[in-house]
């Protein structure tokens, strides 16, 4: 872990999926699921190389490579984004020290946001099937930027509605090109990767790579923060 000197941190960006929500597993379904019935032989494997992109910029990926005809990829993109929605509320579950890790954040009195690569179509419908809603005082999407993740707009942007410095910000990832996009914005990174991504260079940048967000406690945020927690940080 990286060891500048920082100030304490005046708010937590989170991203939604694979970090709030076990949904990642779900997005590849519905991508296959969709871009499948349009010709494109998409497997698992494949899906995950777009991991944390824009859903407009996936489904332009697979365009360039497997070019359909009919449906344009904003609407492609929609169908997508709805079938992974779909998915989540039948499968999907909040995962480990995600209710937990909010409390924390409210009793700290840091502000909190959802800045995701999802539609805002998405994200609203997911934090509203959790009850979660009402815990963020902000959501931004790169649906509102120029360029999804790695690009770190979404995230500076995010800073910005706060009214926060892009250098007291925390943002908890799981996705290689969220870390990209977190250290970029010149913000802390905790990775929680899933273990089929820990060893990919991008999750090493980040300041502290965890096995769940149960770790995450206000020891290793003080610590985090350059504040006298005592969490060991390996």
């Amino acid at each position: 872990m990286t060891t500048p000197d920082r100030k304490p941190f005046t708010g937590v960006l989170f991203d939604m999926d694979g970090l709030l929500v076990d949904s990642e597993p779900l997005w590849h379904v519905a991508e296959m699921d969709v871009l499948g019935g349009l010709g494109v032989p998409l497997s698992i494997d494949e899906a995950r190389a777009t991991k944390g992109m824009f859903a407009n910029e996936v489904v332009a990926f697979w365009f360039q490579r497997y070019p359909w005809t009919g449906a344009s990829i904003d609407e492609v993109a929609v169908t997508v984004t709805d079938r992974a929605g779909d998915l989540i509320e039948e499968r999907g579950e909040l995962l480990p020290g995600v209710l937990e890790l909010i409390g924390l954040v409210a009793e700290s009195g840091m502000k909190s946001a959802v800045a995701s690569s999802s539609h805002y179509r998405l994200i609203h419908r997911v934090l509203k099937h959790f009850g979660i809603a009402d815990h963020f005082e902000l959501v931004h999407s790169a649906e509102d930027e120029p360029f999804g993740k790695p690009h770190p707009g979404v995230f500076i942007s995010a800073a910005q509605r706060l009214g926060l410095a892009p250098r007291h910000c925390l943002v908890l990832e799981d996705s290689p090109a969220g870390v990209l996009a977190g250290k970029a914005a010149s913000m802390t990174v905790v990775a929680v990767p899933a273990d089929s991504e820990r060893s990919r260079p991008e999750i090493a940048l980040a300041d502290v790579v965890l096995d769940s967000l149960i770790e995450l406690d206000a020891g290793l945020l003080a610590k985090l923060s350059g504040g006298k927690g005592t969490h060991p940080l390996g």
